[in-house]
């Protein structure tokens, strides 16, 4: 009976997963079923200012969207795998791969049930997806001497978003936190007057 019990509440969480997937995969499919490149086509400035610090070979894209900063790592010689749960967005990075005269792997995927590779790439990206719990993956999934760049809002973000949910925002000092086992090769705190966010790239021992 307790057994049958257990069995039916695991049943019912393993459904609310699965309709929790759909609802993201829909959402960002909805968000990304555009012509138009929601964020541009181009990196995120602290990545494009970095590259030449990150090892070159395999490449990781967390959340890669509409692939702006995975293709432009493919563009400077790495080979990259993109995941994401939206097809749609997807498909726009391999548009934008195409148009780079690069080309890259993708896999629609839902990260908060994924598994990573063990010790299989070089440099991991993860730019503004906050998935706390994927960190411990993170760092297995780069190899020694691999490195893992970050960026994402920080708390102060709410002064020009206050509906933001906060659960997404880290806080002070947490990247570092994160990542005290690490290298840190570079770290940086920004408040424009119109965004706030954090961005660390560190190595893996």
């Amino acid at each position: 009976m307790i057994r049958g019990m257990f069995l039916a509440m695991a049943l019912l969480i393993s459904a609310g997963a699965a309709t929790a997937a759909t609802r993201d995969k829909e959402r960002w499919d909805a968000k990304y079923g555009t012509d138009e490149y929601i964020l541009g086509k181009s990196p995120i400035l602290f990545l494009e200012a970095n590259v030449r610090l990150l090892p070159k070979g395999k490449a990781l894209d967390l959340a890669m969207g509409e692939g702006r900063n995975g293709v432009y790592l493919a563009t400077q010689g790495f080979q990259v795998t993109g995941l994401d749960i939206s097809e749609k967005g997807l498909e726009k990075a391999r548009k934008l791969a195409a148009e780079k005269n690069v080309t890259i792997e993708t896999k629609v995927v839902d990260l908060e049930s994924h598994q990573l590779e063990r010790n299989a790439y070089d440099v991991v990206l993860c730019i503004y997806y906050l998935q706390r719990d994927l960190v411990p993956q993170i760092k297995e999934a780069l190899k020694p001497g691999g490195m893992v760049v970050v960026e994402t809002y920080n708390v102060d973000y709410l002064k020009y978003n206050s509906r933001f949910n906060k659960q997404f925002l880290i806080e002070p000092k947490e990247l570092l936190d994160w990542f005290k086992d690490f290298k840190v090769i570079r770290y940086q705190v920004v408040d424009d007057g119109k965004t706030a966010f954090s961005s660390i790239i560190a190595q893996k021992p």
